[in-house]
């Protein structure tokens, strides 16, 4: 991914690492357009961060989705680059049935949000000269915290759904990226003042000089991340999961 000169569509981006990083990225020269449900939310974004444009998407419904394109393909027809940021991150206790309102809307949310948005505008980038594609998993796709079972399982299929997009698109002019983040200060999960999580200035500064450096990654993994991507290759997979285990068990 070239790191100035795209337009870049990033639903999920009004607040956290998403919002964090359509900044950076208008910083750097490119057109972006940040997508969300909440209209007064979207505007006062743009109010806030001029040159950041901005669009109504919900994708947990496939129409909204539909529509979201449909208007910028008539906005910003030079649309190359889709960041699926959106995300949700709840406690689920699989003791209580009740938890399985959690499970079924982080998947909705998780993961059918980012297959629905990758099927709505792929024929469209592949339509592009050059385009991108970038998914947005999780350290916890690789380790698991016990605390989220629902959040680390959609991490994990993204992850291996992107694998699998990059296989498929292997011939095509679109760049398949899965960015790997650990645990952030974001509200997410109310980690904004946690000492366990990386600042979010951090991440973004590691993101982007990880792209600068290499414009042919198929992953971003910051060096944090790294404790749980490599976990697994270097033989820490039962440490790792037992300090997770412990920090969240009641």
């Amino acid at each position: 991914m070239n790191i100035s000169g795209n337009t870049v569509f990033i639903p999920g981006a009004t607040s956290g690492i998403g919002l964090g990083l359509a900044l950076r990225l208008r910083d750097r020269g490119n057109t972006v357009i940040v997508g969300g449900r909440r209209t007064a939310l979207l505007r006062q974004i743009a109010a806030e961060h001029p040159g950041l444009d901005t669009i109504a998407v919900d994708t947990t419904d496939p129409a909204s989705i539909t529509a979201a394109r449909d208007e910028l393909a008539t906005r910003h027809p030079a649309l190359d680059t889709l960041i699926t940021m959106a995300g949700i991150m709840e406690l689920e206790d699989l003791r209580d049935p009740a938890s399985l309102d959690v499970a079924e809307r982080t998947v909705e949310v998780n993961l059918l949000g980012p297959i629905r948005l990758i099927h709505a505008f792929l024929p469209g980038l592949l339509a592009r000269p050059s385009a991108t594609v970038m998914t947005v998993s999780s350290g916890l796709g690789y380790v698991p915290l016990p605390a989220t079972p629902s959040y680390n399982a959609t991490k994990a299929a993204i992850h291996f759904f992107t694998e699998s997009l990059r296989v498929q698109l292997h011939s095509s002019n679109v760049q398949v990226i899965e960015l790997v983040p650990p645990a952030t200060r974001t509200t997410l999960m109310n980690q904004q003042d946690s000492a366990v999580a990386m600042p979010l200035e951090d991440l973004l500064d590691e993101v982007m000089q990880l792209l600068e450096t290499d414009p042919k990654a198929e992953q971003i993994v910051v060096e944090r991340a790294k404790w749980q991507r490599n976990a697994v290759a270097e033989g820490r997979y039962a440490d790792v999961l037992g300090v997770l285990s412990g920090r969240y068990r009641s």
